[in-house]
């Protein structure tokens, strides 16, 4: 076998194959040498099938997988033998096309190379970590918006008309040129103002009633509604006012907790306070590691694999015309070509990615198969009724298993890093952790 180098530009490289006639045929002869014990063939015992007739009968049909494996053993040597890691999936190419049975095969070999990672002194780099205590007025503001959600409503005062935010408990019959159609009419119906839960411009039209008011609401049906025979089509609804009432928030006190299934206040305001402190340490850790991320992005440089550079800016500005363009969700639209800020964006990505991977290999962090089953339940739960179809998807999909395990890994690098950098912690309100979380999307 002999490989020759045909190009080294920068981390370019490229190679020529040479796999001789003779090495391929001993290949074919060990295939068959290691099968030969479990062949039997009319007129001779299991396992004394002489190699000639074997090779005679069975030759042609593995010399295609000689082939494979010859060429994969020889770039598998060559990485061995030269260092080189490929970025991407190396282009493999046979170049005598006209290749016929006692050549020798000539395949060429291209690919990017992951380039040196300059070591980095982590204890060099400097940290804050932001605290914040959850007091008595973040708890109390919590249990206010909790008290909120389970709200009530109580009847108003005879005569009084309804305003945005009160329920309405309505009977209604709605009908399509004095014709009534099927779902259009219920009774007792408790529909609060201003939640958007019926058709546009019918609760609207609510506003101002009084109980015991009888009145038409005309509506249009929207043209993309689900039910085909009603879609753009006008309607008027008969509506009987018969109550309206006022939202009263639940008070603050055992019962509420029971509702959100504690056994009383003292035990909810725990709960609360561990949540919010999960959240602050969360939104801390954010703003931490964007930090981080920052230092090292100034503290290393090195030449990037240019084909990753350009992948990762071109799904930059792919995933950024989506966000400006939300109703278009499929991908029929024109090439996307990525501009200097994309190009600059994806450089420090590539530029992270890199170095963050090259830690983790060294320092041999790797995703542990109960971190990806708990990544697969969270992810899961997204898809309600369909979690077993999801988590087949998954074991079939290994390109979505690294999506799942990327993140995971990527923090467990981070966590790595954070214990040997120096880190000082700052104690600051929950409005200043709340001012740095908005600058992580401003940068």
């Amino acid at each position: 076998m002999q490989v020759t180098e045909t190009l080294k530009d920068g981390l370019k490289r490229g190679y020529q194959i040479t796999v001789s006639a003779a090495e391929l045929d001993a290949k074919v002869t060990e295939k068959l040498t290691e099968a030969q014990p479990e062949i039997a063939m009319k007129g001779f015992r299991k396992g004394k099938v002489p190699l000639p007739l074997l090779k005679k009968q069975y030759g042609q049909r593995l010399l295609g997988e000689a082939m494979q494996e010859t060429i994969d053993g020889a770039m598998n040597r060559h990485f061995e033998d030269s260092g080189d890691r490929p970025a991407l999936q190396p282009e493999v190419k046979m170049t005598n096309e006209n290749w016929k049975e006692g050549d020798d095969i000539e395949v060429t070999m291209t690919y990017e190379a992951l380039p040196e990672i300059p070591e980095v002194d982590f204890a060099k780099i400097k940290l804050q970590k932001l605290v914040v205590e959850a007091d008595e007025a973040a708890i109390d503001e919590a249990l206010k918006n909790l008290a909120e959600n389970a709200q009530t409503f109580e009847d108003r005062k005879k005569g009084s008309k309804a305003k945005d935010g009160d329920q309405v408990v309505i009977d209604f019959k709605g009908s399509i040129d004095g014709e009534e159609f099927d779902g259009g009419a219920a009774e007792d119906y408790p529909l609060v103002l201003g939640s958007g839960s019926f058709i546009p411009g019918f609760e609207e039209q609510l506003a101002g009633v009084k109980a015991g008011d009888e009145v038409e609401v005309k509506v249009t049906f929207p043209a993309e509604y689900g039910a085909a025979h009603l879609a753009g089509k006008d309607a008027v609804f008969a509506c009987t006012v018969k109550a309206v009432k006022a939202p009263a928030a639940a008070a603050i006190d055992d019962e509420l907790a029971k509702r959100y299934g504690v056994e009383d206040l003292a035990t909810l305001k725990t709960q609360i306070a561990e949540r919010l402190g999960q959240e602050y340490a969360g939104a801390a850790r954010a703003v931490m590691k964007r930090a981080l991320l920052d230092a090292l992005d100034k503290a290393v440089s090195f030449e990037l694999p240019p084909t990753l550079v350009e992948a990762e800016a071109s799904q930059i500005a792919h995933q950024l015309w989506h966000e400006e363009n939300p109703d278009h969700h499929g991908h029929d639209h024109d090439t996307i070509e990525p501009t200097d800020e994309h190009k600059k964006l994806a450089e420090r990505r590539v530029r992270l990615g890199l170095l963050l991977a090259e830690l983790g290999r060294k320092e041999e962090i790797t995703v542990t198969d109960a971190e990806l089953t708990q990544a697969v339940l969270t992810q899961a739960r997204q898809y309600p009724g369909q979690e077993r179809q999801f988590f087949e998807f998954v074991q079939k999909n290994p390109q979505m298993r690294q999506q799942l395990q990327a993140p995971i890994f990527e923090d467990k690098v981070v966590d790595h890093v954070f214990g040997l950098a120096k880190v000082t912690e700052k104690t600051v309100t929950k409005d200043a952790l709340q001012k740095a979380v908005e600058a992580l999307d401003d940068a």
